[in-house]
């Protein structure tokens, strides 16, 4: 066992939060909502260092360039995302999915751990053009279990996709539920 497994086992052996998860596809695209602390992006790590899988994660460029934070973050798979406009991320990450034999690319849609009114679009954009499963990724305080269950592929309805989504995560608290929100694009408005 490689020492991130057994890192990531030792955590999951200890903890009084249970990991659960089903098979992910080779090629897939995992949001993680409700997205409300630091936390996390810890048990998400913990999730695929356990199962032995690669993976990326889109991270704001301000912690990966951190000099304290930002090279254990680019360590266990941090991407850093300019989040003040449109950088190439969507397009990065397509072509990347498109070349690879196995692609994993993890997204906090919410973009922030603060409440905000609308999720950012590139998960959805990147499994539309590449025609990618979108897996759910969840952490629920309420249960306490996080991991991923279920993937959906999108169709280009966006309010029937969405609506899809919230109903996954209706019910689910994250470790801080007053940040919480309800999953919706702004392209639902029309």
């Amino acid at each position: 066992m490689g020492l991130k497994k057994a890192i990531a086992a030792t955590y999951m052996r200890l903890s009084r939060w249970t990991f659960v998860h089903e098979p992910l596809p080779k090629k897939v695209v995992l949001i993680g909502a409700p997205h409300t602390s630091n936390w996390d992006g810890f048990l998400m790590v913990m999730c695929f260092w356990r199962i032995g899988r690669p993976y990326k994660f889109l991270v704001k460029e301000s912690a990966a360039k951190n000099p304290v934070v930002g090279p254990i973050v680019r360590w266990v798979g941090g991407v850093p995302v300019n989040r003040e406009g449109g950088h190439g991320v969507v397009k990065a990450a397509v072509e990347e999915a498109n070349r690879s034999e196995e692609f994993t690319l993890i997204i906090a849609p919410k973009g922030t751990r603060s409440r905000r009114d609308y999720w950012k679009s590139g998960f959805y954009r990147i499994c539309l053009e590449t025609g990618l499963p979108l897996q759910l990724g969840f952490i629920d305080s309420r249960t306490r279990t996080y991991g991923w269950s279920g993937n959906i592929t999108l169709t280009g309805d966006v309010k029937a996709d969405m609506d899809r989504i919230r109903e996954f995560y209706a019910g689910k608290l994250g470790k801080r539920p007053a940040n919480s929100n309800v999953p919706r694009l702004r392209a639902e408005e029309g």
